[in-house]
């Protein structure tokens, strides 16, 4: 017999116990999101040795876009033009991200983010096509919206769990501060919005993860050909 906290225990009953496996909840690594904030911040400190050019040669800006460097729809959403405004955004995606990356698997989180930056592409080049644009801010404002859907689809307030103040608050700074985007933050928040949609009908629906792959990436090709048409034939 063996003494134990209380009484004595038989091997027998020590080997048992030995034997048992206790299961936890598994650590979550949010890898693509440490990926994304470690890439938003590399290009920054690249950006700094190439100076305002950087962001002249790789920003969002209409005309440009529309003489064929189509590739700025896609690099101006990991430029910064400041350590505040790289900053909020990292920080931003970095409480979202890893959220969204568990619930939504890597693959659909994936989609989700660049078919938001895509739509924030997308808005500059609807209401500021000849202002040059740089910034997360849209592929953010996506996480948003794809975050207010999957809340309300578990039945959850965004206003009880804190999203909704936020995004309103945001929303309000957007409009009321000069020198930002509104195309971008409403052109991301909307595809996002969208993509989450996307998400929980398929859901719903009992469809396979590919499908709504599928049907986002499908998405984000319509706002590629959108951004293109408007950067080549400007609404405003």
């Amino acid at each position: 017999m063996n003494a134990a906290s209380v009484g004595f225990h038989c091997p027998e009953c020590l080997a048992t116990k030995s034997q048992r496996v206790v299961v936890g909840p598994v650590e979550f690594t949010p890898t693509l999101t440490t990926i994304l904030v470690g890439f938003n911040v590399a290009v920054w400190f690249v950006s700094l040795l190439g100076g305002d050019r950087f962001l002249i040669d790789y920003g969002l800006w209409g005309p440009i876009v529309a003489d064929g460097e189509w590739y700025r729809i896609i690099t101006s959403g990991f430029l910064h033009d400041g350590p505040f405004h790289l900053g909020f955004n990292c920080f931003a995606l970095w409480i979202m991200g890893r959220s969204l990356e568990q619930f939504l698997g890597r693959l659909r989180f994936a989609a989700l983010y660049f078919v938001s930056l895509l739509g924030g592409s997308v808005g500059v080049l609807l209401l500021e096509p000849n202002a040059l644009a740089v910034g997360a801010s849209g592929a953010i404002f996506g996480l948003f919206g794809a975050m207010a859907i999957a809340q309300r689809a578990v039945g959850m307030s965004v206003w009880a769990s804190g999203l909704g103040p936020i995004l309103a608050l945001n929303l309000f700074l957007t409009f009321a501060v000069s020198n930002i985007s509104v195309g971008g933050h409403v052109g991301g928040l909307v595809a996002g919005a969208v993509v989450g949609l996307i998400y929980v009908s398929m859901k719903r629906a009992r469809k396979p993860d590919s499908l709504a792959l599928g049907a986002a990436a499908a998405f984000g090709a319509v706002l590629v050909v959108l951004s293109l048409l408007l950067a080549s034939n400007p609404v405003l």
